[in-house]
């Protein structure tokens, strides 16, 4: 029975448009019920790391927990189905954190969905307009620092929880940030803090203790489990939990429709969609799909490069775009591809694109079957989570190498890059040092681009027999461009009055 092979479909025949492209090619291929065990099992384990993160970076994006969950249900299950790679996991991820907390805090959370149905639909014309293989010529410094520069600004974010910090509201700018932090010092609280430095701790070595189970299940079940009993022993220990962040708790049922221009502004008012509110909100929507999409094809990379596999990037794109599209008609938040969540389906024995859809199914069971309890949850357990996650993402060791090892110019665009994201946002720093990156790429060409005159040699003799004595032909060797055109002219100031023309 094991053997027995699924039969193939025609059911998707939609992927001439670039949709089904993973699923179609699993199909043709086979699919035997062996394998399908093991999607199940992967699509559990992944589904057991993803409920905890996407909660934690939905709090860290300023909305409640529900709202990351729902994009890993409805997003994760809409992109691996609909998707060109074979064990890509969509969902929230910590990247977008820096774009879409000053989203919620300017329009609130109906700003933030209708910001993300808006990134899908620029995500799917970046993918029939083919633009998924160009994504790939983004310099590596300027992905390193932006990476970089988003794991210290998510870092920061999550001190406040972490130590324990009262603080009324956290200011808009990064610097802004760090003096209110200092300013809150004095109000640490000591049960926060170890809370939190545990659930580090357990995080770090579990790993290193059995790898089988994730350490994210570990050590947030053991620290909810210790801090409710402590909460029932010491009436006078006050931990704060989610249950006491979101009052209303986390909802036990389907993810409910909603028109995402309907929801909750900022103030707990209604959110007001008009042409200003639409022109405001338009740039960050486009942050979130070149980030989506930036990050979603390195993620399929990465995944290839694991699995002997290949993505098609026209088509993830179009699917993603598609995901984030319909996750804000069900409160889910911006979806894009998880590096961590995509390695640990592999990891775990994935086998194809239905291990994704799995792991999002896992996740409705838990909210139908759990909510109540993911209440208990400590909000310092999530914020070391979420510290571990942006140490991780901070790739420290890729751009220490850079500043010791690449040329000036790569070094100079990652520190710019980085330095913007950090002081500024998302937007400025890749903008800025794409363009910087341009720039330097054009003088490099312009350097590597020169011209001689032509040696008549034996091989050259039909090209110069006919020509008169006073016509110079000259080689231009490398791309000739506007920044090329000057050196190559110059290479013409030797000419003598007795040349009366010039070929190339």
């Amino acid at each position: 029975m094991t053997n027995r092979y699924i039969r193939k479909s025609n059911l998707f025949s939609l992927h001439k448009t670039g949709l089904f492209t993973a699923v179609n090619n699993k199909l043709k291929e086979g699919y035997t019920f062996l394998e399908l065990r093991s999607d199940i099992m992967s699509g559990l384990v992944v589904a057991l790391v993803a409920v905890p993160l996407a909660m934690a970076l939905a709090i860290a994006s300023g909305v409640a927990p529900q709202n990351g969950l729902y994009t890993v249900i409805i997003g994760g299950g809409l992109v691996a189905l609909l998707g060109g790679s074979r064990f890509q996991v969509s969902g929230p991820t910590a990247a977008f954190v820096v774009i879409l907390y000053p989203i919620v805090q300017k329009f609130g959370l109906g700003g933030l969905l209708v910001s993300g149905f808006l990134s899908g639909i620029f995500m799917v014309a970046m993918g029939y307009a083919r633009m998924g293989r160009l994504i790939q010529f983004i310099p590596y410094p300027v992905t390193t620092g932006f990476t970089s520069g988003i794991a210290v600004v998510i870092a920061v974010l999550q001190v406040k929880d972490f130590l324990g910090l009262s603080l009324k509201s956290m200011p808009e700018s990064f610097i802004d940030k760090l003096i209110a932090l200092f300013h809150a010092i004095p109000t640490i609280s000591l049960s926060e803090c170890i809370i939190g430095f545990v659930t580090l701790a357990i995080l770090l070595i579990w790993p290193k203790i059995n790898k089988r189970v994730p350490a994210p299940l570990v050590a947030l079940s053991i620290i909810t489990i210790a801090c409710a009993l402590l909460s029932l022993l010491f009436s006078d220990i006050k931990i704060n939990t989610i249950g006491g962040r979101f009052a209303e708790g986390i909802p036990q049922s389907l993810p409910q429709f909603q028109w995402p221009w309907e929801g909750i502004g900022i103030d707990g008012k209604a959110f007001s969609l008009n042409l200003n509110t639409l022109r405001m909100i338009f740039p960050s929507a486009f942050a979130i799909a070149m980030l989506g999409a930036i990050e979603s094809l390195l993620s399929a990379v990465v995944a290839d490069g694991m699995a002997h596999t290949k993505h098609d990037p026209d088509g993830e794109l179009i699917a993603l775009g598609i995901g984030n599209m319909i996750c804000p008609f069900f409160g889910g938040i911006p979806a894009t591809g998880a590096i961590a969540r995509t390695t640990t389906n592999i990891r775990f024995g994935a086998r194809s694109p239905f291990s994704a859809v799995f792991h999002a199914v896992f996740t409705l069971l838990i909210i139908l079957l759990f909510a109540p309890y993911v209440s208990y949850l400590p909000m310092a357990a999530l914020a070391a989570l979420l510290m571990l996650v942006a140490y991780n993402m901070s790739e420290y060791r890729h751009f220490i190498h850079i500043l010791k090892v690449a040329p000036r110019s790569d070094v100079s665009v990652l520190l710019i890059c980085f330095l913007l994201t950090v002081i500024f946002d998302m937007v400025i720093g890749v903008s800025v040092g794409v363009g910087l990156a341009a720039l330097l790429f054009m003088r490099r060409m312009a350097e590597v681009t020169g011209g001689h005159k032509l040696e008549v040699s034996e091989n050259l003799q039909f090209l110069t027999k006919n020509i008169p004595s006073n016509i110079v032909i000259y080689e231009i060797e490398g791309p000739l461009f506007f920044g090329a055109a000057e050196k190559a002219a110059k290479t013409l100031t030797d000419i003598t009055d007795e040349i009366k023309g010039v070929g190339f």
